[in-house]
């Protein structure tokens, strides 16, 4: 019996042990949320643009790669020329030749690891050609599956020797997604072609020259507030004369220069020779994605410094004006009037009316004197005549360091908005990290984490529910410091699981089937739930920041009257959390619900097959001005609780 009496006593000190109390007061928010907090960054990087998000099906449709036929397999008599050309940007072209003989010519596109077909699916097929001889030349435009056959052939007709548009709608009579384009010239005599270009019909707004409808889509999911562009490194270059240049970026698509793509060749263990730049998805499509997803559009510009890892390129400072007019053009780009030369460019590709810019970063990882020597010029220069534009500046690669150290006073001292913090780390450092920003100077500029995912190294950096865990544990560090941190973005955001060079990424992809990782959800239960005002969230007096593996913050949702709890157990026991609300008044919490990630399994992941880990939601149990809950183990939840 004495036995019993002291393992009942253990049992019921365990259960004691086990019980949290945190307290919210919703009295007195502590500091309003920024409505573009949670946001995407993309970065054309493992086939995000072309071969992703951008739909164009064809790989090097004007033929200006450094050898004109990558992506390509001529037959017969077909020659590169760029005599006369139809764009004199891109001024490569193909010759085709039929000399009469049974022997055909043409060629076949490969796509980006094959094009993907579907079974009753319409495509769009367009390119330019000529043709010397007198009479008309017929092309067959022909779809081609992975087994050869072409089953589907339009003919096409081409006259005269000035450059013509030729375009024809395919309906594709299979499903394939390693298929093939073709073009061949039915006619004996000679045909010049070129931009040779195919893409769904169905794209996201069904807009020509656009985006892949599924991919779009799951970013629209996310409800971000902000979108950060085109990069990242490639706006460095490994050298200045391929750094990005968004004055290539637009106009009409057919004459934007090809630009190499720094990640072809970045890491020697996986290089992709065939991937460049077309700039199809171009500045213009960027601001117009912005719109279409209520994000805030926040572009990065090339600072005159080459991508320090991995060269010495420096604009002299007297010679940095082009780069500086190049900001101040883009900013009038975006918002000038339909009048102004830059808005006029803008007006002309199909939107008169300003994008509302009102952020820019200039520069991306870039360190040292020589950064922040030419982050001044750029800042006093827009200040000058743009000053309400917000300034991002830089604090390095690192989340810490010599670097880091460094230029966070340097970008007080120049004045810069927003600070853009990157971490690549360990999911034992975003557990860690989850007060980083409790101490944090309030009156210096704020915080943007323009980049930073969890790296669970022993699973080769895999998207696994750990990482994901990790990220929405020091993620509630981010929201209880909104008054600090103002914007927050992932990375990287695309990658196609046939061509990728940086692991992990939020959305995976293959031609046909997208994949949301467990980290996308994570980020779309911020961005669904982000609030207006941060509440005052604490266990034993203290922010709810690890304490026996428990982390939590609090929002009010003013225009909902809402209080939303956001509740990370990273342990492996079930805790037992009761939740006091303090200054309620004459209001009690009346009805909720949750929605919550929850794996034991810490290497768990999605696939294309099948994603394992997505949210549920289940309803909340109320009492008054309390709430009881346990919290399963390993578990992420969102709770929202409705006040009357």
């Amino acid at each position: 019996m004495r036995k019993l009496t002291i393992l009942f006593t253990l049992l019921f000190a365990l259960s004691v042990q086990a019980q949290h109390t945190m307290t919210v007061d919703v009295s007195r928010p502590t500091a309003r949320i920024n409505p573009a907090m949670y946001g995407i960054f993309f970065e054309d990087i493992n086939f995000g643009a072309d071969g992703g998000l951008y739909a164009e099906l064809v790989k090097n449709r004007s033929f200006e790669f450094p050898q004109p036929f990558v992506g390509w397999v001529p037959f017969g008599n077909v020659t590169i020329q760029n005599e006369a050309p139809c764009f004199d940007r891109n001024p490569h072209y193909v010759r085709i030749t039929n000399d009469g003989r049974l022997l055909r010519a043409g060629l076949d596109n490969e796509g980006y690891r094959g094009i993907g077909l579907k079974k009753g699916e319409s495509y769009r097929f367009s390119a330019y050609a000529r043709t010397s001889d007198a009479k008309p030349m017929k092309l067959s435009i022909e779809l081609v599956n992975a087994n050869g056959e072409n089953l589907l052939k339009k003919e096409l007709e081409v006259k005269g020797n000035e450059w013509q548009k030729l375009t024809a709608v395919l309906t594709s009579p299979f499903t394939d997604a390693h298929s093939r384009l073709r073009v061949v010239l039915q006619t004996a005599g000679t045909v010049d072609v070129d931009h040779i270009s195919l893409f769904p019909v169905n794209t996201w707004k069904n807009r020509e020259n656009g985006l892949r409808a599924d991919l779009a889509q799951a970013l629209y999911d996310l409800n971000p507030g902000v979108f950060r562009f085109p990069g990242g490194c490639i706006i460095e270059g490994n050298s200045l004369a391929t750094r990005y240049q968004w004055k290539n970026s637009v106009g009409p698509v057919e004459n934007r220069p090809l630009n190499e793509n720094r990640w072809n060749y970045t890491f020697k263990h996986k290089a992709f020779p065939d991937y460049f730049q077309s700039l199809g998805l171009g500045f213009y499509e960027y601001f117009l994605l912005s719109e279409d997803l209520g994000a805030e559009p926040l572009p990065v510009l090339s600072c005159g410094l080459s991508c320090q890892y991995e060269s010495n390129e420096v604009v002299p400072l007297a010679e940095l004006d082009p780069y500086v007019q190049d900001a101040l053009d883009l900013i009038e780009f975006a918002n000038g009037p339909a009048t102004s030369k830059w808005g006029k460019v803008r007006a002309d590709m199909g939107h008169p009316e300003p994008f509302h810019l009102k952020m820019i970063a200039v520069g991306n990882e870039q360190w040292g004197e020589v950064y922040t020597e030419r982050l001044e010029v750029f800042t006093k220069a827009i200040r000058a005549q743009y000053p309400d534009i917000k300034i991002v500046g830089s604090s390095g690669p690192s989340a810490s360091g010599e670097h880091f150290d460094y230029l966070w006073p340097e970008m007080k001292r120049i004045g810069v908005d927003l600070v853009d913090e990157h971490y690549y780390m360990a999911p034992d450092w975003f557990f860690s990290n989850a007060s980083r920003y409790d101490n944090y100077d309030r009156r210096g500029p704020k915080v943007f984490a323009g980049e930073y995912a969890s790296h669970d190294h022993p699973t080769g950096k895999a998207n696994n529910f750990l990482a994901a865990l990790s990220e929405a544990a020091f993620m509630t560090g981010l929201e209880r410091n909104a008054d600090v941190v103002r914007l927050a973005t992932y990375a990287p955001l695309f990658a196609h699981v046939d061509a990728w060079q940086w692991n992990p990424d939020l959305i995976w992809f293959d031609n046909f089937r997208m994949m949301r990782t467990p980290n996308y959800y994570v980020q779309q239960m911020y961005g669904m739930n982000a609030g207006t005002d941060v509440l005052s969230m604490q266990m034993d007096g203290k922010p709810v920041a690890g304490q026996d593996s428990l982390y939590a913050t609090a929002a009010l949702n003013a225009p909902t009257g809402e209080v939303i709890l956001k509740l990370v157990n990273a342990g492996s026991k079930a805790a037992k959390v009761q939740i006091d609300f303090n200054g309620l008044k004459k209001q009690q919490i009346v009805a909720g619900s949750c929605t919550y990630l929850q794996n034991c399994d810490w290497r768990a992941v999605n696939t294309l097959e099948q994603e394992a880990i997505v949210p549920r939601v289940r309803p909340v149990q109320v009492q008054g001005r309390s709430l009881d809950l346990e919290l399963q183990p390993r578990s992420f939840g969102v709770y929202r609780l409705q006040m009357n």
